[in-house]
């Protein structure tokens, strides 16, 4: 491999804000803000809407989208023209 042409693959904590989960891997991303993980050491953390803890598919639970507002604004704009 090439050197000093991959990104950096460092230790960062995602943060599954849904359902206030954390768990720690390797990525290339990185974040301004850290946190204190169980080891006593700083991490960045990546704060993401979902993740296994908090998917229908793996949790078995469905999750109530409000989508009311969203159908008969869509339909107001592109509705049938009389």
């Amino acid at each position: 491999m090439k050197k000093e042409i991959h990104p950096a693959y460092n230790e960062v904590i995602f943060w599954d804000t849904s359902c206030d989960f954390k768990f720690l891997t390797r990525s290339t991303l990185t974040s301004d803000e850290t946190d204190k993980w169980t080891d006593g050491k700083e991490y960045p953390v990546i704060k993401v809407e979902v993740s296994s803890a908090s998917h229908p598919f793996y949790t078995g639970k469905k999750m109530f989208m409000d989508t009311a507002g969203r159908v008969e604004k869509f339909q107001k704009k592109y509705g049938k023209k009389s």
